[in-house]
């Protein structure tokens, strides 16, 4: 399923035009990802939560010239799914 796959499917089942159905999807995100950038964590419950985990600096090393290398610390999006969530893929 692509972005405008889940467009239509929001479309179908909120009764909303598809129009509408992607401003939504686009606020979603939009707040998500803002959310994120303050540090916040997003939990839907039912779903899951959003957050930021950070990584620490490391050392690592090049596959193609085996150099080590340094790789500095960094934060990444990480989403844990809910038991709801879960429970409704089984």
């Amino acid at each position: 399923m692509n972005k405008t796959d889940l467009i239509e499917a929001i479309s179908e089942a909120s009764g909303l035009t598809k129009a509408d159905a992607g401003r939504a999807l686009e606020a979603t995100t939009s707040a998500i990802a803002k959310a994120l950038k303050k540090g916040d964590t997003v939990s839907l419950v039912g779903f899951g939560t959003f957050s930021v985990k950070k990584r620490p600096a490391r050392t690592g090393r090049n596959p193609a010239t085996g150099e080590t290398i340094k790789i500095k610390a960094s934060k990444t999006p990480s989403f844990k799914a809910g038991k709801g969530f879960k429970d409704a893929i089984k």
